[in-house]
């Protein structure tokens, strides 16, 4: 197992508990934890990866409300396998064009459109603007190969670009990296609202549907640090995806 340096406290802005956390999570995929049914005790990890054994105890913490594991007193440090498994958790982070790729196909966008005009009603609510504040509409049709999987509709304020023209943009890039390289915005928590959809004609017409098929449409509105919303976002998604969710219920 590689070891981790124990300083100093913040590496690239990243807590090492949460660098330890994601590299306990790859050894119990794939590496030195992959068969065991526990991990071994803190004092022996935190030997393992040079850390103290408060990194390891915050790490496990970590790992632990995520449902990867469960620690019980006299017992240890058990694995859910079944949870470690899982790659699509709608509880968690995640990229469409990684989900793609996981499945064995490549990812790419057909139909692109970026226009600018004032944000709707909705939209201004969710974002704690202004009705008819200038946003930018990012619609995408997005394949598998050549098979269209997902439809998409990202929206972000004209002022989060400040001086960015947007055609100087490139804007079949993920609209996470676009926010953190153009407008210098992390994301770092989503309110999503899930529901079965039918989707209007034009959203199953790009998506090539049969009549009797379903559609998942995530609404999610995004917030970077202090809490502050700084994008809409609305995915209809087709049933390539499936997704998993991971509810503690102590």
């Amino acid at each position: 197992m590689k070891k981790t340096s124990d300083a100093p406290s913040r590496l690239g802005g990243e807590l090492i508990s949460s660098q330890i956390a994601d590299s306990v999570l790859a050894e119990l995929r794939g590496g030195a934890f992959r068969e065991a049914d526990h991990l071994p005790p803190e004092v022996e990890l935190a030997d393992q990866l040079n850390v103290s054994r408060t990194v390891v105890r915050d790490a496990l913490s970590e790992l632990e409300r995520e449902g990867y594991i469960e620690r019980v007193r006299g017992i240890g440090t058990v694995i859910n396998r079944d949870v470690v498994t899982l790659r699509r958790r709608m509880d968690q982070k995640f990229e469409f064009n990684q989900m793609i790729r996981d499945a064995g196909c490549e990812p790419n966008s057909d139909d692109l459109r970026v226009t600018k005009r004032p944000a709707d009603a909705e939209t201004a609510a969710a974002l704690d603007l202004p009705e008819g504040t200038p946003a930018v509409y990012i619609c995408r049709r997005v394949l598998a190969d050549n098979r269209p999987v997902l439809f998409s509709t990202d929206i972000l304020p004209c002022a989060l670009l400040g001086a960015a023209r947007l055609e100087t943009i490139d804007f079949s890039r993920p609209v996470f990296d676009i926010l953190s390289e153009v407008c210098s915005v992390q994301v770092t928590s989503t309110v999503t609202h899930v529901r079965a959809a039918i989707g209007d004609p034009a959203v199953r017409r790009a998506l090539a549907l049969d009549r009797d098929q379903a559609l998942l449409e995530l609404t999610e509105t995004c917030y970077s640090r202090l809490c502050r919303p700084v994008m809409r976002c609305r995915t209809f998604y087709t049933d390539f995806f499936d997704f998993a969710l991971v509810r503690k219920l102590m």
